[in-house]
């Protein structure tokens, strides 16, 4: 898709996909923003765990794979599953497995450990509910293809391992700074990576600052400015006291000075960004 004429500043991008990660994480953590937070000095930078600490959320602001998430028996095991999320994947679909976990999570409960289903299909429902391609089975690998060819799944029915990564969530071009790409390990429960997948079709578009996409992905993604707030209509109140006021003579010694000078230059606004950052 090419946008018509050249679109700045702040934008949607559909689909969602191809947003990438915009400088913050942010998004991921808020369904977990009431959970343990642990500022670290290590590769790790932000750890988030459930009260119990046996769910645990790290966010490596520099390296490939920018998010870890996994689950364990208790505060010390190893973990029973682990997802990762690389560099270019949009924290808003990232929220949808820690939205999930969030609302899963209870001390007496172990329901994000344990499968509600045997049939690997059922991790990637949203996608074919959404009309994605169902691909024959091919070198062990089941596929799954969005209709524009620009996102796609692959479930490895074939490793047997419990720390195999068998299930590949992935979007956008091959190469650095254009796929985005989620990784979960054979126990993940397929329900959780549902509520991943359901994120990238997700019609709901994910807001940009223009310059924060990739080239790439910008073209071949569907941009559309974001309008300001219009102003509110005028109150009667407020028409009486503009006429009065352009009715009142101006006092003795001044004259009119445009709002915006050569030297009287308008404030400056800088975008902000917060939270973890790359």
């Amino acid at each position: 898709m090419t946008n018509p004429t050249p679109i700045d500043g702040d934008v949607y991008v559909s689909p969602r996909y191809l947003a990438g990660l915009g400088g913050t994480g942010d998004p991921s953590f808020e369904p977990v923003a009431h959970w343990p937070h642990h500022h670290m000095n290590g590769p790790c930078q932000l750890l988030i765990t459930s009260p119990d600490y046996r769910i645990k959320i790290g966010w490596f602001g520099d390296d490939f794979d920018v998010w870890k998430i996994s689950a364990a028996e208790d505060a010390v095991s190893a973990a029973r599953w682990t997802a990762s999320f690389n560099d270019n994947m949009p924290p808003e679909i990232v929220r949808g497995l820690t939205t999930a976990l969030a609302n899963e999570w209870d001390e007496d409960s172990d329901s994000f450990l344990t499968d509600r289903s045997y049939w690997w299909p059922d991790a990637v429902q949203p996608l074919l509910d959404a009309g994605w391609e169902s691909k024959p089975l091919a070198y062990g690998k089941l596929e799954f293809l969005s209709p524009d060819r620009l996102a796609g799944a692959s479930i490895d029915v074939v490793s047997t391992g419990p720390d195999a990564e068998v299930v590949r969530l992935w979007a956008g071009p091959s190469g650095w700074g254009t796929r985005a790409e989620a990784h979960f390990t054979a126990r993940t429960p397929k329900h959780l990576i549902a509520a991943t997948a359901a994120g990238f079709v997700d019609p709901t578009p994910i807001a940009r600052f223009k310059n924060d996409l990739n080239p790439q992905l910008a073209k071949l993604a569907q941009l559309t400015p974001v309008q300001p707030p219009k102003p509110a209509a005028p109150t009667p109140l407020d028409i009486q006291r503009a006429a009065a006021a352009r009715r009142r003579p101006p006092a003795l010694g001044t004259h009119a000075v445009p709002r915006w000078s050569t030297t009287t230059l308008p404030p400056a606004t800088p975008a902000t960004r917060s939270g973890p950052r790359r």
